[in-house]
């Protein structure tokens, strides 16, 4: 029988952050049933984990499923996968081989007790992005082009996932999020988007953001740490953060499940680390909640 563990991660409380399947050994599963099982679970992403073949400790090969299709990364169950190999076992350093490459990921406790998982990024990348793009992104979200931050301009970021980051200019603006689910989806799977990274700068080193979703099947994600990885590069690119810096993401509040993520940056590796606890869920309340969910 397969084991299922159910986590919330970027949160010490299981009614904040971003729900996230665990499958601790995935050996044998195809890919349909990785997919079901993901798709009955519900969240945003299930992680499926697999002993490294040849043995080494730590080192996993891992896998990511929506409810609707593989991704080849997923930093929210990246840390709730860590959390959970530290529970049943210790904290330590791990390796998770992972479709967008290897990801080191450190689980230690703080100085509450808390078990914190930091994962490091793949190498990112920020990438200009057609202005035509921009515009049937903003159409779908019903956002006007005036709604925006100027000095946080729209680009493709990618730190294992592509994510369209657009700045909206005010809190409210990034509160009232009501898009049009289909044309979103059909623009993200044509221009190969995981995410929309919606953000709004609340000072130079803290942020609110919103993840749309829904080429996974979800209307919206709580807390999404790949796209926390990718903004984080993008900041660097753009100069809005310096070489070296810990920035903090606010994410779920406006969905009602609050998580914290944090992002470093340290100079001279262009790496990005994304920081968070994270909590196991009782397993008889866990259906579809990790966030607002298609149909």
């Amino acid at each position: 029988m397969t084991t299922v563990l159910r986590y919330a991660a970027f949160t010490t409380t299981p009614v904040g952050g971003n729900p996230a399947g665990v499958v601790p050994d995935a050996s044998g599963l195809t890919d349909e049933q990785q997919l079901a099982i993901a798709a009955g679970l519900g969240y945003s992403e299930t992680a499926f984990l697999t002993p490294d073949p040849q043995g080494r400790p730590g080192h996993f090969t891992v896998r990511y499923f929506a409810p609707t299709r593989e991704v080849p990364f997923c930093g929210h169950a990246t840390v709730a996968a860590a959390i959970a190999i530290a529970e049943r076992s210790a904290p330590g350093e791990l390796v998770f081989a992972t479709a967008a490459g290897p990801v080191p990921v450190t689980v230690a406790a703080d100085r509450d007790g808390v078990l914190r998982a930091t994962l490091t990024s793949v190498e990112p990348r920020v990438l200009e992005v057609d202005p035509a793009d921009v515009q049937e992104a903003l159409a779908a979200l019903d956002w006007r082009a005036d709604e925006l931050d100027p000095t946080l301009p729209p680009r493709i970021a990618y730190a294992g996932a592509r994510h369209l980051v657009l700045a909206a200019a005010t809190r409210e603006r990034l509160a009232r999020l009501d898009y049009d689910f289909d044309r979103l989806a059909a623009l993200m799977t044509a221009r190969d988007l995981i995410t929309l990274q919606l953000v709004w700068r609340a000072s130079a080193t803290e942020f609110h953001v919103r993840d749309p979703f829904p080429v996974g099947g979800v209307v919206e994600d709580p807390a999404t740490g790949a796209a926390a990885a990718a903004f984080g590069a993008y900041l660097r690119e753009l100069g809005e953060a310096p070489a070296t810096a810990e920035l903090l993401l606010h994410q779920g509040e406006d969905l009602g499940r609050p998580g914290v993520l944090g992002v470093g940056l340290r100079a001279g590796d262009p790496r990005v680390r994304v920081s968070g606890a994270a909590v196991r869920l009782p397993d008889p309340q866990c259906g579809p909640a990790g966030g607002a969910h298609a149909g």
